[in-house]
Parts: C-alpha cells; structure tokens; sequence
C-alpha cells in the first residue's frame, strides 16, 4: 500500500504547551513561598514540601489552604475527593494497625492486603495514596522520633565521612 494521506499529525500548540508550564511554575513558586513563611505550622509545611517533591495531584488545594491560614495538616481529609468519609476512616484505622508499635505480623500483613485492595479501587488511586503515604509517615513519626533523628544522623556522618554502608 502507498503512504500517502493528506492528513497530518497535530502537534500541541506552543502556546498551550506554554501556558501549562506557566501555570505549573507560578503554582510552585507559591508554593516554595508557603514553604518558606515561618508563620504557617511546621507540618503543614511538611505535607507542602512532600506534595511539592512527588507532584501530588493535591498541591495547588494545599497551596490554597495554607494562603488561606488554615492548618493543612489538620485537615487533610477534608480535601474533597470522589472518596466518601468512610473510605478516610478506613484508610486511617488501616495505617494505625500498620505503623503501631508491636509485634503483630498477622494483622499488620492483613491490614497491608486491604490497604492495597483500597488503593487500587479508588477512584483517585494517586490522591488517596499520597494520603496515606503523609498518614503513615506522621504515625511512624510520633511513634519514633528519636530513632529517626539517629538513623538520619548516622545517614549524614557516613554522607560527611564518605562511609559507604550503615553502621549498626
């Protein structure tokens, strides 16, 4: 068969391309200013930074919260989403009996399954795991601060001193 056709792929728009990347700059430059005002609470600027690192769908709703002077940590839930109340509880009761203290290997391996099985039948699978990854991380946090703050000692002796493998 011959190649020829009169119909030519459409290539997008300079101007569309362009504006899309104005509008991603201007929200990241809001939301560096968010990161950068010590008037707004610690660990909203924490969930800030996060959603800035790893592009979160939710960024430019954290943004405006945080310019709105409301705690962005505290409600988080409250981001609307096609997700009902009931699906956040369950996500929050599901993260508790992952990172609690113990050792309970059955129900935590248990509680990971349906987690899992919650995040791949959401309707906004990324949002919603995004949420739990900022859950998980403030739970293991409260529950193990100071063993944090060793490990990313020991992680910027052995970064300073050229050590390749972590010391126990």
């Amino acid at each position: 068969m011959a190649n020829h056709s009169s119909a030519t792929t459409r290539e997008p728009h300079v101007n569309e391309t362009t504006r899309t990347n104005t509008i991603l700059n201007a929200l990241k430059r809001r939301a560096q200013a968010v990161l950068n005002d010590r008037s707004i609470d610690a660990q909203s600027r924490a969930v800030i930074r996060y959603a800035l690192e790893t592009n979160d769908p939710w960024l430019a709703e954290l943004v405006r919260r945080a310019d709105a002077e409301e705690d962005v940590f505290e409600n988080l839930q409250s981001i609307e989403t096609d997700e009902d109340d009931s699906s956040y509880e369950k996500l929050t009761a599901l993260t508790e009996m992952i990172c609690r203290a113990g050792d309970e290997p059955a129900t935590k391996s248990a509680a990971l399954l349906v987690l899992l099985d919650t995040l791949e039948n959401a309707t906004h699978s990324k949002a919603f795991s995004n949420m739990a990854k900022h859950l998980a991380f403030t739970r293991c946090a409260e529950l193990n601060v100071y063993g944090m703050v060793d490990t990313q000692i020991e992680v910027f002796e052995n970064q300073l001193l050229g050590r390749k493998t972590l010391v126990s």
